[in-house]
């Protein structure tokens, strides 16, 4: 089919009013080629409704230390094996930290430059001094911040981490539409388009051809840019997931309260799943078991392990599209950059927590919230670049 026939075939008719000239409509063309015409298949709010939700057995801080060196050893053997690749979701920008730049260029020192991608990599550094070997990294971009992200790692000469281990991929885009599914340019001949969730990033890396370096990989860390006191390959996690025979683990906190605002690790239909704080009942959120302890009590943190063959498995699998109601700037009828003061249209996102359902097995790993979880999402208050450099300093961290 020919431009005007794809887009006659999929009821978009209305973009050939504004692409008027000849090079216009071949860059749509081309763009209209990599389009999943059954994701914009969508209804408003179907998400499915939640299944039985119950508690999940995990692993306990005093668990792990009592086999911890079996499980160092177990992830350190891994590891010097090739076997532990790390991802690194990187697509997003500064702009709550005030900078229109990929966030992990952001500088939290106080005395000396520490920039956020330096103190993860000396994190990763860690690892490898432990293992005695290295770990391919994968670091997850976005068309956005791509380019800037390479120029800075190679300015800084990977913070001493051998390039030849270090690959970058961008994340896949999905089109936006407005609220009758029409499709959005941003630009004469450009589709309005934004990134297709962290649950993509599996499907990105293989679509990049970027795992095809490493083929040894057995599992993925996958953790994202915000937590600059994450453990990155930790061996005893890589080693407890591997020994409980799981296809996935979950590095988790405990609730501090049962109201907080975090991520739940539980069971739906007896498969692990994570639900949103505001999806537990009251009576879930303060249910204690005999121990005193909430129930539903691991908060997730985004520090996952994947097993690289359940991952291939499951490649083939749709992973749920989420609908998102957004505001999305768009190209008016008059080819003006419209930029809307309230929610316009849908954008579609897979979420890694579905991918910890479609594995089928899960364990919760809990780590002690002070050691291992200082997210970056604001400069000032909860969770803020003030709050991120009184733990680092915490726990030995020059800044």
């Amino acid at each position: 089919m020919d431009f005007k026939e794809v887009l006659e075939v999929h009821g978009q008719t209305q973009l050939l009013a504004l692409c008027k000239t000849d090079a216009e409509r071949e860059m749509l063309a081309r763009q209209l080629q990599t389009v999943d015409w059954s994701t914009l298949a969508f209804r408003p709010n179907e998400d499915p409704a939640k299944g039985h939700i119950a508690p999940i057995t995990g692993l306990r801080l005093h668990e792990i230390e009592e086999n911890k060196s079996r499980y160092r050893q177990i992830g350190i053997k891994a590891v010097k094996e090739g076997k532990v690749a790390a991802v690194l979701l990187a697509g997003g920008q500064g702009t709550r930290l005030g900078m229109d730049a990929p966030k992990g260029t952001y500088d939290i020192g106080i005395t000396r430059p520490v920039y956020i991608f330096e103190q993860l990599m000396d994190h990763l550094k860690e690892t490898v001094a432990c293992c005695g070997g290295y770990v391919p990294l994968f670091i997850m971009t976005s068309e956005k911040n791509d380019a800037q992200t390479r120029a800075f790692f190679a300015e800084h000469d990977y913070f001493g981490y051998p390039e030849q281990f270090v690959r970058f991929f961008v994340q896949e885009m999905a089109p936006c539409v407005d609220f009758e599914g029409r499709l959005l340019l941003e630009a004469p001949g450009r589709l309005a388009l934004s990134p297709n969730g962290n649950g993509g990033w599996y499907a990105s890396l293989k679509r990049a051809g970027a795992d095809a370096d490493f083929p040894d990989v057995e599992w993925y860390n996958v953790f994202g840019v915000d937590n600059v006191l994450q453990r990155i390959a930790d061996p005893v996690f890589v080693g407890a997931t591997i020994a409980s025979g799981c296809m996935s683990g979950a590095k988790v906190v405990c609730k501090s309260r049962p109201e907080e605002k975090v991520g739940v690790l539980c069971l739906e239909d007896g498969k692990p799943s994570v639900i949103e704080y505001y999806e537990l009942t009251e009576e879930m959120a303060n249910l204690r078991d005999e121990k005193g302890d909430l129930c539903y009590l691991y908060g997730v943190i985004l520090n996952y392990l994947f097993n690289a063959q359940m991952l291939r498995e499951i490649a083939s699998t749709r992973i749920p599209v989420h609908v998102v109601k957004k505001k999305i700037p768009y190209l008016g009828a008059d080819g003006t950059l419209i930029k809307p003061e309230k929610e316009n249209g849908y954008k579609f996102e897979s979420l890694i927590l579905d991918m910890v359902k479609l594995a089928g097995s899960c364990l919760p790993f809990e780590v002690v919230r002070e050691k291992e979880f200082a997210p970056i999402k604001n400069l000032t208050g909860v969770d803020s670049v003030e709050s991120a450099r009184l733990l680092l300093k915490s726990n030995g961290v020059q800044l």
